[in-house]
């Protein structure tokens, strides 16, 4: 939204965006944080924990739950550096947070002896050290819509607006989270922990593949939504089709390095013999859905960079919860639980399909 108001020159409406993301940001992560407190420990246990990791785990999360405002404000607000084409400086916010919880973990860990809550402090300080970043530049004099803090003024036409196009993102982020949660519960009854585990160290792995992706994609959103405010089309075609052969091509390196190396790479989250062999086999078939994976995610996310956040978020959900969902949970109780990790390719090929219909349609 702020980009397509930059796109259109429109500087009253670039502020209206800004300020009104600042208040909700601030709002929801109070929200959240307390939430986190209230529900800690039915959280923790849906999403894997047992018995046996679940005082390690309430460590961590009573700390790092303080954060919350921290990490909403950094990664939320960086978006607007990144939208006036400020992308090294938003790059270093997330450069900054990650290189000093690098440095901290160590020394609060093991130098003062502190363990799993010296992890979480070094990843509060991080976080801390990221706002200070993200709010100095976005107050500052070199920003090109500087924040107003004290002048910020809460807008019901500016919230809904915003409110309804950041719903594709978060049905995104936060399906993803009961895919796993779905995912760990079916797993620990037909599998057992192991399988939990499995589970846990392929997702890490496929993140890490999938980040470029999501980078490509979000990076687009702002140029998408510029030239779409500025009614530039063909430029939005353009910024689609070659965000979208840049992904595929990120897609297809990954696809082939988790073929001929997944066995060192599930070997750097365990020494299991077992675990390594069976999440060897699991990411081969994984990853056989992640060329086709570019397809959806970058609809899905010049959608959002078009202002069409319904489209979007049909995508979303068929990705994240109407086929992935049934398809694990029919595979796991049929043929069990080494079979649920084709519900993966399964979901990632079908939501190319609708995702490249939808967005014809909808960029028309």
């Amino acid at each position: 939204l702020y980009s397509i108001a930059r796109g259109k020159h429109d500087i009253d409406a670039e502020r209206r965006y800004m300020e009104n993301t600042f208040i909700m940001l601030c709002l929801t992560s109070i929200f959240v944080m307390l939430l986190g407190y209230l529900f800690m420990k039915p959280i923790l246990y849906l999403f894997g924990a047992s018995d046996v990791t679940y005082p390690y785990s309430a460590e961590y999360l009573r700390i790092y739950l303080i954060g919350t405002p921290l990490v909403m404000l950094a990664t939320g607000m960086n978006g607007f550096i990144n939208a006036q084409g400020y992308g090294r400086t938003g790059m270093f916010t997330i450069l900054i947070g990650a290189v000093i919880n690098i440095i901290l973990d160590p020394i609060f860990i093991f130098g003062l002896g502190l363990g799993i809550s010296g992890a979480a402090i070094a990843t509060i300080i991080s976080q801390l050290v990221s706002v200070i970043w993200v709010m100095a530049f976005l107050c500052g004099r070199k920003s090109l819509t500087r924040l107003r803090v004290r002048r910020a003024r809460f807008e019901r036409k500016a919230v809904g607006q915003i409110t309804r196009l950041g719903v594709a993102g978060f049905v995104m982020q936060a399906t993803n989270g009961i895919v796993q949660v779905a995912a760990n519960n079916m797993l620990g009854i037909y599998g057992g922990d192991i399988y939990i585990g499995i589970m846990t160290v392929v997702n890490s792995v496929r993140d890490v593949v999938s980040l470029p992706l999501h980078g490509f994609t979000n990076a687009a959103q702002p140029v998408i939504g510029y030239n779409y405010g500025a009614r530039e089309m063909k430029r939005v075609k353009k910024i689609y089709d070659t965000t979208l052969a840049m992904t595929a091509a990120m897609m297809l390196a990954g696809t082939l390095g988790c073929l001929f190396a997944a066995k060192p790479l599930i070997a750097l989250f365990t020494a299991n013999p077992e675990t390594i062999a069976l999440g060897t086999r699991a990411l081969h078939i994984i990853c056989l859905g992640f060329i086709v994976s570019a397809v959806s995610v970058t609809a899905s996310g010049a959608l959002e960079g078009l202002g069409k956040g319904f489209s979007s978020f049909i995508i979303s959900l068929l990705r994240y919860v109407a086929v992935i969902i049934p398809a694990a949970f029919i595979l796991c109780h049929t043929a069990g639980p080494s079979f649920v990790w084709h519900a993966f390719w399964i979901t990632e090929a079908l939501t190319a399909v609708v995702a490249a219909f939808v967005y014809r349609q909808a960029s028309k």
